[in-house]
């Protein structure tokens, strides 16, 4: 099995502290947001590469990130330095599945998203389905929703509906950065792409795949945090320092 973690984003809502370094290594409890992220594979089976993706801009903080932390991390430059030119998260996971020749089961997640607990159950999940999955979370808040996306399963927990940035959402629970992709199926990534669909936004992979293929959800236990403000950055911050 191989991750993808998606950090190619300027992260300009956090300036100033992104000017000079992406937001996957701010620190929280005093070690880079990454690490924390990785400890959370460290349980899956099998996992023996992790593939970050990130922009120009950033690609040599990342380098020397990965030469002093020992991981099994390989650092992929997308070519890119600014928002305009940007390849879009989905289109950096299809750079990521090209460039490391990537023919295997796969996670993705987002390098500013944090867990409290393994993520190792959700690999299973996915091998045990043999299909795409989702994390989802309850936010809890149906104007949050409107920021993030909304999600309804089935009673086998089956996405069943799937929408970004609704407008009116009909619950709490959202589809977050967290996927997983059976190797039959990441053909899928460039047939998206060559429809000329959305490059962004890495749900709108799950939005147009679900009436496709069945998806299935895993409900985050625990804490998640989506660190993408100083107010998000802060609260995870203290709550890795107490322990998660």
């Amino acid at each position: 099995m191989k991750a993808v973690v998606l950090a190619a984003g300027y992260a300009t809502r956090l300036y100033p502290l992104t000017l000079d370094r992406p937001k996957a290594l701010l620190p929280v409890a005093g070690r880079p947001m990454l690490e924390h992220l990785l400890e959370r594979l460290e349980a899956v089976e099998g996992l023996d590469e992790i593939y970050v993706v990130t922009n120009s801009k950033f690609a040599a903080a990342f380098e020397s990130w990965a030469a002093s932390s020992g991981s099994i991390v390989r650092i992929v430059d997308d070519g890119t330095s600014d928002e305009e030119t940007k390849l879009g998260a989905i289109g950096d996971l299809d750079l990521a599945i090209r460039e490391g020749g990537i023919d295997d089961d796969l996670i993705v997640l987002a390098g500013d998203n944090l867990f409290s607990e393994s993520l190792a159950p959700f690999a299973e999940l996915g091998r045990e389905k043999a299909a795409p999955a989702i994390g989802v979370y309850d936010v809890g808040d149906l104007e949050a929703i409107r920021r993030y996306n909304a999600i309804e399963l089935d009673g086998e927990d089956r996405v069943t509906f799937f929408e970004e940035k609704p407008e009116q959402p009909r619950s709490t629970l959202t589809g977050i950065a967290l996927y997983f992709y059976p190797q039959a199926l990441l053909g899928l990534v460039r047939e998206y792409l060559d429809g000329g669909n959305n490059p962004d936004q890495p749900g709108r992979l799950v939005e147009w795949l679900y009436p496709r293929t069945p998806v299935y959800a895993w409900r985050v236990p625990g804490r998640w945090y989506d660190v993408g403000s100083k107010e998000t950055l802060a609260e995870a911050d203290s709550a890795f320092a107490a322990g998660g």
